[in-house]
């Protein structure tokens, strides 16, 4: 009884994850195991009956190797590994620490193979203490995982606490998720995967069987009682995301979640804490963006990169894509310091590098140059900007002097400084606007050109629609309006808008500063337009409810500014495509009906210092062309 209790507690002081005892317990059962290893190496070679001529040197030959072999697992961090989840890497690491520390001991006794202790020493040894020490060391390091799968982690079929969930997609994702689900004390506990992939069907992966495919989850949910859908596939497109929500829904499943995309993935990899619920997202975007990681590294890696609007929609998810290809610094400015200070806490949780948060203003000459001066920014994401028609129809002074002398400021500044690469985030409001605000970044986009080639900084746009879910869109505000139990309001029934995920379109930015030699307008392939009023009943079913029954929807009437239906080109554009099949180029005319870009920027700003806001919209209309202010025009 009091050897149990002994043994008892010893295991527990094993099991402990961070404790200095725990290390020192690995290294001494790792000098008993290494030492065993060349024992019985040398018993094996000679069948017991060991040489005296090398029994006598075994002492230094286990010296020699317990040296070598602790150096390397413990150069590879892997004193530092919790066992209890020994991963592949894990295991790759243990093979590469033990294999490097046998080759060193090979170089060792073929350099001293004509002195006494090594002279004709049997090559044979080498590879069988190799073999032994690999088994010894890796048997050692998985019992741990073993004890808890036999003995700790629930087994499905056994396990009663928190819903029972089916997990879609027997994937890698799935397989982390399982794995987070039976080692974590998570609220739920996989009954099952569902994969499409008939090689997959009845595999067990950690005691949990793929039980069927999507088209079976109905019957599924009914027989195993099933409250919780989790949808674990990162590259799903809504089609499938649709279906399978359809499926859930119909079989009375409480809870339907997913994890992220693979552009919204950050680090590549997933976990519980990454799930969440379904979003207006998941069904209305398109297929996961094609992009080239290493054309994108090759742009950003050990670079200072400055984001301007970062604490807005597109600027923020620009600083956490951008931290995946592993720039030197990170600068992120913006004149909102609650949003600064939200994306910023985000952004330290998500990357150990570089970030210096800036508060300023982008029309603030003197900070900038202060700025530009301090840091040496060499690329530039400037996504600084007034979007808001109906606001910046009230106020075009102060939208030209955000979206077009901001841009003038940053971009003299940038030439000034010898930036690299100045990307300009514009807008499909840009393309025959028909508000202050698209006229406004119509110029900008024409600003960018005529910079472009005056240095060696090269100066480009990325044009596209409404991000779904940003700050002010149509879908916080609808979502607003549902939960205090509607109306929608929606300005026309006809009334079309491109849309594309914030996720999606930041990685295609990245893309287009990467690919982009200078003077372009690259325009994203937003794919078909949406009616309004289809996404607001979307946004309706997915929120439990139902349109014209539950939550009414009506027509308010188009607002000044507005269109009916948004485009991304100009008739006089020569649109050509990429290598990208998301990425085209315009080839844009920049005549400004025949005005001077320096004279009408000049005279603009001294409307706009003047507060003269009717004369402002009609210099726009004299300068940009195709600016016509017919809110009914199509």
């Amino acid at each position: 009884m009091i050897i149990q209790e002994r043994a008892k507690k010893l295991l527990q002081w094993v099991l402990k994850k961070t404790n200095r005892k725990r290390v020192i317990f690995f290294l001494i059962v790792d000098g008993v195991l290494i030492s065993l290893s060349m024992w019985i190496a040398f018993l094996l070679r000679f069948e017991a009956k060991i040489p005296m001529v090398y029994l006598a040197n075994l002492w230094l030959f286990i010296l020699i190797s317990l040296f070598i072999k602790i150096f390397f697992l413990y150069l590879d961090g892997l004193y530092r590994v919790s066992w209890s989840y020994i991963s592949t890497e894990g295991f790759f690491s243990l093979v590469k620490a033990v294999g490097c520390s046998s080759l060193i001991f090979s170089f060792i006794v073929l350099l001293l193979r004509n002195l006494p202790p090594f002279f004709g020493f049997p090559r044979s040894i080498l590879i069988i203490d190799f073999s032994i020490s690999l088994l010894f060391i890796g048997s050692f390091r998985i019992a741990k995982r073993m004890y808890l799968q036999i003995f700790k982690w629930p087994h499905p079929k056994e396990s009663s606490v928190g819903k029972r969930a089916l997990i879609v997609g027997a994937g890698g994702a799935g397989e982390q998720i399982v794995r987070d689900m039976l080692r974590k004390n998570s609220q739920c506990f996989p009954v099952g995967f569902i994969d499409d992939d008939p090689m997959k069907a009845g595999v067990s992966i950690h005691n949990v069987k793929v039980l069927g495919k999507c088209k079976d989850i109905l019957s599924l949910a009914g027989y195993y009682n099933i409250e919780s859908l989790l949808i674990a596939i990162p590259s799903a497109t809504s089609k499938l995301i649709r279906e399978i929500v359809r499926l859930g829904k119909e079989a009375k499943i409480q809870h339907i979640r997913i994890i992220p995309s693979l552009s919204e993935l950050i680090s590549g990899k997933v976990s519980l804490s990454d799930v969440r619920e379904i979003q207006l997202e998941d069904l209305l975007g398109r297929d996961p963006v094609e992009i080239k990681v290493n054309n994108i590294k090759r742009f950003l890696k050990g670079k200072t990169v400055l984001v301007t609007g970062a604490g807005g929609s597109i600027g923020s998810e620009l600083c956490r894509q951008i931290l995946r290809f592993d720039p030197q610094k990170l600068i992120i400015l913006d004149q909102d310091e609650t949003s600064l200070f939200n994306i910023e806490r985000n952004l330290r949780d998500l990357s150990h590098l570089e970030i210096l948060p800036v508060v300023a203003d982008v029309k603030n000459r003197c900070k900038m140059e202060g700025l530009f001066t301090q840091f040496h920014p060499q690329i530039i994401f400037h996504a600084a900007a007034y979007k808001h028609v109906s606001m910046m129809e009230a106020h075009p002074d102060e939208a030209v002097r955000n979206n077009i002398m901001g841009v003038l400021i940053i971009g003299e500044i940038a030439i000034k400084c010898g930036v690299e690469k100045f990307v300009l985030i514009s807008t499909d409001k840009a393309v025959n606007p028909t508000s202050v605000m698209g006229a406004t970044k119509r110029v900008a986009e024409f600003l960018c050109a005529e910079l472009n080639g005056k240095s060696s900084a090269r100066f480009l746009a990325v044009r596209f629609g409404n991000v779904l879910g940003s700050r002010g869109s149509v879908i916080p505000i609808f979502t607003e309006q549902i939960r205090k139990g509607g109306p929608l309001t929606i300005t026309h029934s006809e009334m079309k808008r491109y849309f594309m995920t914030t996720s999606e379109a930041a990685l295609l930015v990245l893309q287009a500063g990467a690919i982009g030699e200078g003077g372009e307008v690259f325009v994203l392939d937003m794919g078909e337009p949406v009616k309004i009023v289809d996404l607001a009943r979307e946004l309706i079913r997915l929120l439990g409810y139902e349109s014209d029954v539950n939550i009414p929807i009506t027509f308010i009437g188009i607002r000044p500014g507005e269109k009916l239906v948004e485009t991304l080109f100009t008739e006089e554009e020569n649109v050509v495509p990429t290598e990208y099949k998301k990425i085209l180029m315009a080839k844009v005319n920049s005549n400004l009906r025949g005005k001077n870009l320096e004279d009408c920027l000049e005279g603009l700003n001294t409307l706009a210092e003047r507060g003269d806001n009717s004369e402002i919209v009609e210099f726009l209309k004299e300068m940009v062309p195709g600016y016509r202010t017919n809110a009914l025009m199509r």
